[in-house]
């Protein structure tokens, strides 16, 4: 199929190798940013954090993170443009999603009268908040609906990325714990362009059979 969508789709790989003397540019980082915020999430909840690592004392933070294991993705932290943690809210709270609704009424979605009413969709949190008040599970897979819609962004702008569940967790909570404020990160991604030696850059794009994954009723 010939579509511009399909097209970008078919560029991006997951970059094994970053080209260390190429930045992002600002007008496209903010590109980027500006949709990442613009994620879709469950009751428009926004349970995240991003910490964008790009200074080259955080970038030294980071790379001790790698100290014990992971070692693989441990060139991408001085290679890539930025390095990005993606953090969800582990107990999200009513007062969280109170930033959400006033944020709401100022940007003219909802109606002042209507704030109250506003909250009857926390219901769907607290389905989702455990006896101790623990929402993990369902902020991380609003957390993941963000990592989607950063791919598939990175790739409209034809900037190539690298997702990493190849953290040391807890070191990278605790290393940049005041940052995080909170927030749990379990994933990153390392931002910027691929370098000529990217092995992957080259390679077929292979994906499972269409009749295999989809059933049409």
């Amino acid at each position: 199929m010939n579509h511009r969508i399909i097209e970008d789709l078919r560029w991006r790989h997951t970059a094994k190798k970053f080209d260390s003397e190429k930045r992002i540019s600002p007008e496209d980082l903010q590109v980027f940013f500006d949709a990442l915020r613009l994620s879709p999430s469950s009751i428009n909840s926004q349970p995240w954090r991003f910490v964008v690592i790009e200074s080259d004392e955080a970038r030294e933070r980071m790379s001790k993170t790698f100290e014990y294991r992971y070692q693989f993705n441990q060139a991408h932290i001085f290679d890539a443009s930025q390095i990005i943690l993606f953090a969800h809210n582990p107990c999200y709270t009513r007062d969280d999603y109170a930033e959400v609704v006033d944020n709401g009424i100022e940007d003219g979605r909802t109606k002042p009268d209507d704030r109250e009413g506003a909250f009857g969709g926390f219901m769907f949190a607290e389905l989702n908040t455990d006896l101790h008040g623990y929402t993990g599970n369902w902020t991380k897979a609003q957390l993941y609906i963000a990592l989607g819609n950063a791919l598939h962004t990175l790739a409209r702008l034809k900037i190539d990325a690298t997702p990493m569940e190849g953290l040391d967790i807890m070191l990278v909570n605790d290393v940049f714990k005041k940052e995080l404020d909170g927030y749990q990160c379990d994933v990153a991604l390392a931002v910027g362009y691929s370098h000529r030696e990217d092995y992957n850059a080259s390679l077929p794009k292979s994906r499972r059979r269409p009749d295999n994954i989809f059933c049409r009723i």
